[in-house]
């Protein structure tokens, strides 16, 4: 292990492989673009069509049988199909084939935190919205999806974390992100290349992850108020 650690060393200390498309950083901003495509698809028919079901509070049923699908379905599976049907139809090698089955990756996850969240906001909150004249539009955007908000930020940090991960088999399909080093380390039985990319897929993932955390505290600020102990009564 100790050896494969120092050619890892080696690996990125080397500033050839910091350089052109082959570079870490090319691919990195390649597996990143790959992983935000999908990440916006999904989140345009997930996160309305969830919150819309949630606030009729219809679908109960579709929300479970999408998740299970959603986690039944392996990606590779659904690249194997995708791939030779990308290329008779002229989309080409790697991007294109690897974004549906991301898509369908991500969609599950934050449908159901979004459907969850917006069912779950208490009912007299929508009534009293109701009582003060919001249309049913109205009540859904300004009162139901802000209450929401953390579970389907979470919702959506889950999905994107899934992504970033799974996107590494986008390789096995010619695209150019971090999951070439791996699949080139596997194939070449070389370490350094395979521990570069799997240290590069986790460092993106961890760093995106941090700035969820970020997002959601300042997009709920009203959590960490609350999350504050009293002062009120100490000596």
């Amino acid at each position: 292990m100790s050896g494969a650690l120092a050619q890892f060393g080696q690996y990125v200390t080397d500033h050839h492989h910091w350089d052109g498309p082959r570079g870490i950083p090319h691919r990195t901003v390649e597996h990143l673009r790959l992983s935000v495509t999908a990440m916006v698809a999904a989140a345009a028919v997930a996160l309305p069509l969830g919150a819309w079901l949630g606030h009729v509070r219809r679908g109960g049923v579709v929300v479970q049988w999408l998740v299970n699908i959603g986690r039944a379905v392996p990606s590779l599976a659904i690249l194997a199909i995708l791939f030779p049907l990308s290329l008779r139809y002229g989309f080409g090698l790697g991007f294109w084939p690897t974004v549906p089955a991301l898509v369908v990756l991500a969609i599950p996850p934050m449908f159901a935190n979004a459907y969850a969240g917006v069912r779950g906001v208490d009912p007299a909150t929508v009534e009293a919205a109701r009582g003060m004249g919001l249309r049913p539009a109205q009540v859904l955007s300004r009162v139901e999806v802000p209450t929401a908000l953390p579970l389907i930020l979470t919702g959506v940090r889950v999905a994107t974390l899934q992504v970033i991960a799974t996107a590494t088999l986008s390789a096995y399909v010619g695209f150019n992100g971090l999951g070439s080093f791996i699949n080139e380390g596997f194939r070449q039985q070389d370490d350094a290349k395979l521990l570069t990319g799997a240290v590069a897929v986790a460092t993106v993932a961890l760093t995106v992850d941090a700035l969820f955390v970020l997002l959601v505290r300042r997009a709920t600020p009203w959590r960490m108020a609350s999350a504050r102990p009293s002062r009120k009564g100490t000596t």
